[in-house]
């Protein structure tokens, strides 16, 4: 990773109120803090690029700004998280000077900086449109949990797959490793346009999974190997235990 690439980052971190499992998800307090706010700290501590977070409610809005952080508020009734950092910098970059876009969940308030940095690593090369994150899957059950979403890819290094498909099936078949998907992106510009502008495509209706949308259009993905996979809050247990991480510094 370059800082020629971080120099043309934007960190978009789309925070949405409607959770059906846990209202009011981005303002819950986690050690002090709003959730949403935990996030962009977590971005910040990469320094992989400006922040910018993608609200769709005030107190949300004013909740992140009281932080110090940078915010836009966008539509309610987005279907997508995708659709709704788009909508967000294309409202705060009119004049396209962030040619990457790393898509950071606003729910994952224990994720690693070095996490978040590992997403770029595979746009250094010019011929990847979007890069994301895997993790070896270590627990049997995991493997055949169609919650766990999978990487399918052809290795390129130790630490690097081309993706060739996603699912929620146990895939591959056969001896060797499986990897669990981690849903953070690192766009190019370009292809983030592309991206929003497709209609849902057929596996990604099915497999109900938005990125495979990019692959039957023939887009390039690049899955960076990570270590470990960051605690995403869905579920007033994933607070707790958020909460418990946090209060510990971990």
């Amino acid at each position: 990773m370059t800082r020629d690439i971080i120099a043309k980052a934007l960190v978009l971190i789309p925070a949405r109120m409607a959770s059906t499992r846990l209202p009011g998800k981005p303002l819950a307090d986690i050690a002090g803090l709003p959730m949403i706010v935990q996030v962009a700290k977590r971005a910040a501590e990469a320094d992989v690029g400006r922040i910018l977070v993608a609200v769709d409610h005030p107190d949300v809005l004013a909740a992140v700004e009281d932080a110090g952080f940078d915010a836009v508020m966008t539509r309610m009734d987005h279907q997508s998280g995708s659709d709704r950092i788009y909508e967000a910098l294309s409202s705060a970059d009119p004049a396209g000077e962030a040619e990457i876009v790393i898509n950071v969940q606003g729910d994952l308030p224990t994720i690693e900086p070095e996490t978040i940095r590992a997403a770029l690593r595979p746009l250094a090369d010019p011929a990847v449109d979007l890069a994301t994150l895997a993790v070896e899957i270590t627990h049997d059950a995991e493997k055949t949990n169609p919650n766990v979403v999978k990487v399918v890819g052809a290795p390129l290094s130790e630490s690097r797959l081309r993706a060739l498909y996603f699912t929620r099936a146990t895939a591959p078949y056969g001896q060797g490793p499986l990897y669990h998907h981690i849903g953070l992106y690192a766009y190019r510009r370009q292809a983030l346009e592309r991206f929003v502008s497709l209609p849902p495509s057929t596996l990604e209706k099915r497999e109900s999974l938005e990125q495979l949308r990019a692959l039957e259009a023939g887009m390039r993905i690049d899955v960076e190997i990570v270590r470990s996979i960051p605690l995403g809050v869905d579920t007033p247990a994933d607070l707790e235990t958020a909460r418990r991480m946090l209060a510990k510094g971990a």
